[in-house]
């Protein structure tokens, strides 16, 4: 492999996608009547489906769309025969790596963000522990390069703790949350246990977009909905800090997934600004820091071409940027990472521009991927 960045580049957030038996093979006998399947349209393609959910129906045509034209994309029109082969077989997986530049993965599920907003909690656990078993064996084919965030259903504390041990001991180095829990919300102390467990385990916990319902509405054309997709992080930010949850447990960390960053220091500073000057008048614990002081300690960011990111990383915190490449799904910078990421840290220096491509992913999800031999230094 050559690349232009010769330590070479770990995806903080890349996906898998989810073959016709990833459920049914592994799911719990007593769901697998019901486990998601695919379904052929004539019109639209493959498409997975969801027994009991509402808009059941996942269109993946987008979900495998790395790599194509921007006027050639589109929900509909696309099978199984046509997705990125390495999204549900590993053996492909590291030419695809080697193509972008790219060490090291760590993948995220893509039927199952669909699935954390499922409102029978035990049908979201019993698929999302299929999901699991599938990945596992999916990220063993090369564990030094495929690392894989488990999923947790989060049906009440209690089950949740026991999710993520589950996860930890099936080798897994993160954890894919459900946006919302079944019981009540992440804000009551009643979670402090999970929090617990997921210090003790060295679990990061992932909020990936698109993993809470309540922010698909959008008003105007649809394309206006896809700049609702950072705001059940923001908001999972801003719970998880206003109530204290890292007073309580200063080593928790959160990640916001695919959610960019350039956002990040003007919503750290209106955080600050609240608490100043509303917090009095509306309902919130004393801190013991500011707001911006947790954020930049405990949060987390993955992003792809945000380029505002680098631009504003001395108003940030670099240890806490991680860069991604989506593969294979239809926002991925997959195969032109590295002449993107060439023009968008040229002003970097070397040791900032490698902690945000390689070095943050691997200290925080204790990855161990291979370097790669030196072939030419960075722009």
């Amino acid at each position: 492999m050559e690349s232009t960045f010769p330590y070479g580049l770990v995806s903080a957030d890349s996906h898998v996608t989810e073959p016709p038996d990833c459920y049914s093979r592994f799911i719990d006998p007593a769901y697998r009547d019901r486990a998601p399947y695919i379904a052929n349209d004539p019109e639209r393609g493959d498409l997975y489906v969801i027994p009991g959910m509402e808009h059941n129906k996942v269109p993946m045509g987008l979900v495998a769309a790395a790599g194509e034209e921007s006027d050639q994309m589109s929900f509909s029109g696309r099978d199984f025969k046509d997705w990125h082969r390495s999204g549900w077989d590993p053996a492909p997986r590291l030419g695809d790596q080697d193509r972008d530049g790219v060490v090291a993965e760590m993948l995220f599920a893509t039927v199952g963000m669909n699935l954390a907003g499922h409102d029978d909690l035990d049908y979201r656990r019993a698929t999302m522990e299929a999901y699991n078993r599938w990945l596992q064996e999916y990220c063993a084919y090369a564990p030094n390069r495929l690392y894989g965030a488990g999923q947790a259903a989060m049906k009440d504390p209690a089950s949740g703790s026991m999710e993520l041990g589950a996860i930890a001991a099936q080798g897994f180095h993160a954890v894919m949350m459900a946006g919302s829990p079944g019981e009540g919300d992440y804000d009551d102390p009643i979670y402090d246990r999970v929090w617990a467990t997921a210090v003790e385990l060295g679990l990061p916990l992932c909020f990936h977009i698109l993993t809470d319902t309540s922010f698909r509405p959008f008003r105007g054309p649809k394309i206006n909905a896809l700049l609702n997709t950072m705001r059940s992080c923001q908001d999972i930010v801003g719970m998880f800090i206003y109530s204290g949850v890292f007073d309580r447990f200063p080593d928790l960390k959160v990640v916001c997934v695919e959610a960019d960053a350039g956002w990040a220091p003007h919503y750290a500073y209106r955080m600050d600004a609240i608490y100043a000057r509303h917090r009095f008048w509306n309902r919130c614990q004393e801190l013991e820091q500011k707001p911006s002081e947790y954020f930049f300690e405990n949060i987390y960011m993955t992003f792809q071409d945000d380029w505002t990111a680098f631009r504003c990383h001395d108003q940030l915190n670099i240890e806490r940027l991680l860069w991604a490449n989506d593969f294979p799904h239809s926002d991925s910078t997959w195969p032109l990472s590295q002449q993107l990421l060439v023009e968008h840290t040229g002003h970097l220096d070397d040791a900032i521009r490698r902690r945000i491509l390689r070095d943050n992913a691997v200290n925080l999800f204790r990855m161990d991927p291979p370097e790669l031999p030196t072939v030419s230094a960075a722009a």
